[in-house]
């Protein structure tokens, strides 16, 4: 090596990263594209539809919640746009927005235009204004806290203990567990056609397998989870090991893994047996781990997430039932009335929250998120164990149907009331302005892909559910996408550099 030449990888060596890519972008096609779109971008989300919502006739009261919905979809669709027009990919910051964006705002704003909610609210209209408010704060100490998070590159490098995927010993057992997990889901479920019919038949599936056993659910999630999240990890796993190598690449072994791995996915992952949730988990990942490092597949996904959110998936709901027990079509007197339907009834739920919680019932300092975190202790152990907290609010209230949302705003308020709230969501913003800063980074590396480059895909699809919660719904998949990340990462000192 010449004398002065920085080494590969080193600080000096990619210290002038950040400036070069960025001129690269201002000087290439896609940057002069991403300029000509910018401005109907912007409009688009802040005030085009924004708009269209807010000036359709409905029989909604135009009152402080109806003004501070409009203020948080404008603002919700202000951030959104700079996350798809940002020059660095920001997944977790961007499918954070991308859901308030649609869930709390253009939906919530279309409730309250219409004067329809997916659930009732069982409070008054100044509950619901506190609900609107306070997810515009908690939004905007999100916002805060990921400004906390420097952009840039560290001057120095230090050795720190950096999680890398090894061994294709681990990659191989990562896949022997799929396999085996996948088909203990299919012979549990009694072959492969019921994942063929519809979302209510596996449930059904599900409940007569015996795994759930005295009512607890914990088995349930274990099955489910051991079911299908190994196969999208290891799926996931074997693209990235066949992208990264050439070696790899001219053996047939991998890409008949992969093949296979595609086959058994498209058994236990499709969107005809799993909810709509976590199929758009298994998409998002999967993209992002196929193009993590283009820019141009982040926006798109970003942007044809609000299409999607407002023109098939209100309607995609029909994978839930078989032809026999396919509800009747709504009528529709609203272009808006998709937007009123159960799959948005997050800020409903949320005001329910606050009223549940002011009637006497209180707050629970962290006995719901131990819950979550301890679902797999099945309730014949602990009696005590907290219920989910959607069950929980729409039994209050006395609903028919008790199956509904509890966002991350009301597991939150519920549990450690408007001051742990807002200091979560703080954090919350924090920590993925961090990870998503090192992603940033650990994509541009060579070599084989780094556990972050996994991970965070997942997370950014799976964060669509666990903003949607329950969490305790959620926790099953989590825990064991850990514990599968955990068998194939080792902990390895090198000299590396951070993105501030």
């Amino acid at each position: 090596m010449a004398a002065g030449t920085p080494a590969a990888g080193s600080p000096a060596a990619l210290r002038p990263w950040r400036s070069t890519a960025a001129r690269a972008d201002r000087g290439s096609p896609r940057g002069a594209l991403r300029r000509v779109l910018a401005l109907p971008l912007v409009l688009g989300l802040t005030v085009l539809l924004p708009a269209f919502v807010a000036l359709r006739p409905g029989a909604g009261l135009r009152d402080q919640a109806y003004w501070l919905q409009l203020v948080l979809t404008v603002y919700a669709g202000a951030r959104l746009s700079a996350m798809i027009l940002g020059r660095h990919r920001k997944l977790l910051q961007g499918t954070f927005w991308l859901f308030v964006y649609m869930a709390m705002g253009i939906a919530p704003l279309a409730q309250t235009v219409v004067g329809k909610y997916p659930v009732p609210v069982a409070g008054s209209r100044s509950d619901l204004a506190l609900a609107v408010g306070l997810v515009l704060v908690a939004c905007a100490v999100f916002d805060a806290g990921a400004l906390l998070v420097r952009p840039g590159v560290r001057p120095t490098a230090r050795t720190v203990f950096r999680p890398a995927v090894v061994a294709r010993r681990r990659v191989a057992l990562l896949v022997a567990l799929a396999f085996a997990g996948s088909g203990l889901f299919v012979a549990k479920l009694g072959g492969l056609g019921v994942f063929f019919s519809s979302r209510m038949e596996i449930s059904e599936a599900v409940g007569n397998s015996g795994v759930a056993g005295a009512g607890s659910q914990a088995g349930t999630a274990m099955l489910r989870g051991f079911g299908t999240v190994p196969a999208l990890l290891a799926l996931m796993v074997v693209t990235r090991w066949l992208i990264t190598s050439p070696a790899a690449r001219r053996r047939p072994l991998p890409w008949l893994t992969l093949v296979a791995l595609a086959g058994l996915n498209g058994i236990v992952n499709n969107p005809i047996s799993n909810p709509r949730y976590w199929f758009l988990t298994v998409l998002l990942a999967l993209l992002f781990t196929v193009f993590p490092q283009s820019p141009a597949m982040y926006r798109a996904a970003l942007t044809l997430g609000v299409a999607a959110a407002v023109l098939i998936f209100p309607f995609a709901d029909r994978f839930r039932y078989d032809s026999a027990n396919t509800p009747a079509a709504a009528q529709t007197s609203s272009v808006l009335d998709p937007l009123v339907l159960k799959d948005y009834d997050q800020m409903a739920m949320f005001a329910n929250t606050l009223t549940y919680a002011d009637a006497g019932n209180g707050h629970t300092y962290g006995r719901q998120l131990a819950g979550s975190v301890l679902f797999f202790v099945p309730r014949s152990v602990w009696t005590a164990k907290p219920r989910d907290t959607g069950v929980m609010v729409s039994e209050w209230m006395a609903a028919a149907n008790t199956n509904r949302s509890s966002p991350l705003w009301a597991e939150l308020w519920l549990d450690f009331g408007p001051v742990g709230m807002v200091a979560g969501f703080g954090l919350i913003g924090w920590t993925a302005a961090r990870v998503d800063r090192r992603y940033a980074h650990g994509v541009l590396r060579a070599g084989p892909a780094g556990v972050l480059t996994l991970a965070v895909p997942l997370v950014a699809g799976y964060s669509f559910i666990l903003l949607r919660g329950p969490l305790l719904q959620a926790s099953g998949r989590i825990a064991i996408g850990v514990v599968c990340l955990a068998l194939i990462t080792t902990l390895r000192p090198e000299r590396w550099r951070q993105l501030r």
